[in-house]
């Protein structure tokens, strides 16, 4: 994935994001539903987060961005703010 297909996929993950709240608020899912969803979404835009820095680093130290990839899930959400 490059740069902009990246930028794509988190526009499209906020997109998703305020949509799943707008139907949340219409009742037209469950709050069990929406924190599930929320929850895959921040972990989602994490990983894109992520890959962006990475692809960034790599680029800046004279490396092959396109040599980057998505970290996992469980590694992504370890990082300390």
């Amino acid at each position: 994935m490059d740069d902009t297909q990246i930028h794509t996929r988190i526009s499209a993950l906020v997109a998703e994001e305020h949509s799943l709240r707008e139907r949340a608020q219409h009742g037209a899912v469950t709050p069990q539903e929406e924190q599930a969803r929320l929850d895959a979404l921040e972990v989602a835009l994490d990983q894109c987060w992520d890959l962006l820095r990475q692809r960034r680093a790599r680029r800046e130290a004279g490396q092959n961005p396109d040599e980057a990839s998505a970290r996992p899930a469980a590694e992504v959400e370890g990082y300390r703010q």
